[in-house]
């Protein structure tokens, strides 16, 4: 059966939990299913030593999910407007699927959580873009036919799914943030369904 990777960093459970909503997105469309997975923590002063299985949350990622994958949805909390330094350490180490072209011509989307409203979740959502054009995936965002798209007073851009938590029990997903999460992991799989064939 097709999987659809949804790959994600977070820190305080806020991006994974967009990243097991996308997955309820992606399995709603027969025949697809959602493969969810993380990256371990960095360190400023050296490489942090982690256990091969995390103590919670999806599994670390590794090369082969990605090659894998029938498409790819990324998601990262904001750090000062860009992609958190784990996602973008991993993502730098994917030169050798870049060189065999493995992900050219899948589909691919991004998603974010912020702090605050307008703290750059479309900029970070630009920044998860770059590294998956260089790799020749196809992206996708959010159409305005996406109705909670028009409505959402949190997060939500055309761009890729996102979501405001200042503070997660003040500031559950809200409808419209479910919503625009189930949206994206649908359109992906139906997409990399199409793609297949």
């Amino acid at each position: 059966m097709p999987e659809i990777l949804v790959l994600y960093y977070s820190m305080g459970g806020s991006t994974e939990e967009m990243a097991r909503t996308i997955a309820r997105g992606v399995e709603e469309v027969s025949d697809m299913r959602a493969r969810l997975r993380s990256v371990p923590s960095v360190s400023p002063v050296c490489e942090a030593v982690e256990s091969d299985i995390p103590e919670q949350g999806a599994p670390y990622v590794i090369t082969q999910d990605l090659q894998e994958c029938a498409g790819l949805i990324m998601g990262s909390p904001t750090h000062f407007g860009n992609m958190a330094a784990p996602l973008k350490y991993f993502i730098d180490s994917t030169s050798s699927l870049w060189m065999s072209g493995d992900l050219i011509g899948k589909p691919a989307a991004v998603f974010t959580a912020t702090a605050s409203m307008h703290g750059g979740q479309e900029s970070t959502l630009l920044s998860m873009m770059l590294p998956l054009l260089h790799h020749g995936m196809i992206l996708m965002g959010l159409p305005y036919s996406e109705q909670a798209l028009l409505q959402t007073a949190t997060g939500g851009t055309p761009y890729g799914a996102s979501r405001l938590t200042s503070d997660q029990s003040k500031h559950p997903l809200s409808e419209d943030e479910k919503a625009l999460c189930i949206a994206l992991g649908r359109r992906v799989a139906v997409t990399a369904q199409q793609l297949q064939g």
